[in-house]
């Protein structure tokens, strides 16, 4: 019996990786997703509660694993270094993670990254960094899900996002510094350190992404996405997978992947890559790097290449090569929807279970996750973007593009949400 501890595991993933199980594995939550995710982060104190239920935990500890970003991204990474198991070192996932140092590093590699620089937060009057001009990202070196992510347009945007940005970058960055501390850090990262805001120019094009992993140093790319907004919005409409790019763009998208995850060092690990691209010229230009797969993609891999991308997240931390098949699921395309509301409300009521389940029977090939709960307002969600609020993830495999279209606007219409104006 192989256990293996997952952080933060729960329900939903549960699901999914109970579909990439093998008869002897074990999945065994490590610290929750409230303790991860929610309010102030204390990263000393949730390295303690972790080693605690590990070193009491009764029987042989396998794997540990996440696929959650920051905190639980290095926290994975200092237990593994301290139970002996295969995993990333730290300074590889602070190197994507941070990013400041992320670019430092992108820029040794390859060309396709936009002009960004520093915000100096502690003046009295921000201002852009040199060279970086509008429309510009603010947004702080450590956040997730674009959280105190701002598009400013011009010096009236800036100045409200740094508002918004010095108000609220202690809950992540404090105990990014924290992690900080246990790195023997480039001069130029220990003078900005975890609470700094960078400026980067606005990428256009489509959005896209690329899937991979590392074993023993071996960089595989098993896969690109497309990644598509709302019109009009920075927010994402939906994750779809195999992107619909021309394969010459795709190989492009690969070839950035391969050199900057060897330049950063990840070693045994997944990782995702945010692009932009424009595939009229087959440009492309890297917006993150993440140490982690996206669980976002899982349903997608399991619907067309027959296994979820957990599969490689769990090979990894057991020390083995995933060998991911490709092309073997029941659907040609599928896609994660996120259905959003643009404005705040409070929540009177959500879709229940036999609402979902009439889908399910209608439809086939869907799974829907609602996010809020009835009573709940909006703006109390944790993990938004800086722009709307999530109501429900909607996973749809699809024979074609015009078919998972058609999917989601059924689901729409069929989900019963209920709310009041705020």
């Amino acid at each position: 019996m192989k256990n293996i501890f997952v952080l933060a595991l729960d329900d939903e993933n549960t699901r999914t990786l109970n579909t990439v199980a093998g008869d002897d594995y074990r999945f065994h939550q490590l610290l929750t997703v409230g303790d991860t995710q929610v309010g102030e982060i204390d990263v000393d104190a949730l390295l303690a509660k972790a080693v605690s239920e590990l070193d009491s935990f009764d029987g042989p500890i396998d794997a540990i694993v996440s696929y959650w970003d920051f905190p639980s991204s290095v926290l994975r990474a200092v237990l593994c270094e301290r139970y002996g198991l295969p995993g990333p070192t730290l300074e590889s996932v602070v190197k994507c993670e941070h990013k400041y140092w992320s670019r430092l590093e992108q820029r040794k590699a390859i060309d396709e990254y936009p002009h960004f620089g520093i915000v100096d937060l502690n003046a009295s009057r921000p201002v852009p960094p040199e060279g970086v001009r509008f429309p510009m990202w603010l947004k702080p070196v450590k956040s997730y899900s674009s959280e105190l992510a701002f598009l400013a347009r011009d010096d009236a945007e800036f100045d409200t996002a740094v508002t918004e940005i010095r108000a609220g970058i202690g809950r992540i960055g404090k105990a990014f510094d924290s992690i900080l501390g246990r790195l023997d850090l480039p001069q130029e990262i220990r003078d900005v350190g975890g609470q700094a805001c960078l400026a980067e120019e606005a990428l256009s094009g489509v959005q896209c992404a690329t899937e991979g992993y590392v074993h023993n140093g071996k960089v595989v790319v098993y896969g690109v996405l497309d990644s598509i907004d709302y019109p009009g919005r920075s927010s994402f409409l939906r994750h779809q997978y195999p992107s619909q790019l021309p394969e010459k763009s795709q190989r492009r998208l690969r070839d950035v992947s391969k050199r900057v995850i060897e330049q950063v060092g990840l070693d045994n690990s997944t990782f995702s890559i945010e692009f932009f691209c424009d595939p009229s010229c087959d440009d492309v230009a890297l917006l993150e790097i993440n140490p982690r797969h996206s669980q976002s993609h899982a349903e997608l891999f399991e619907c067309v290449d027959g296994i979820a991308n957990h599969h490689a997240m769990v090979q990894l931390g057991l020390g083995r090569d995933p060998e991911l098949p490709s092309g073997e699921g029941p659907y040609a395309i599928a896609a994660k929807w996120y259905y959003r509301r643009f404005s705040d409300a409070v929540v009177t009521s959500v879709p229940g279970t036999e609402d979902i389940d009439r889908l399910r029977d209608e439809l086939g090939g869907i799974e829907v996750d609602v996010v809020p709960k009835a009573g709940q307002r909006l703006s109390d969600l944790p993990g938004q973007d800086s722009y709307s609020y999530e109501l429900a993830h909607i996973f749809i495999g699809a024979r074609s593009e015009t078919d998972l279209v058609r999917k989601y606007e059924r689901c729409v219409e069929a989900l019963p949400f209920g709310f009041d104006e705020v």
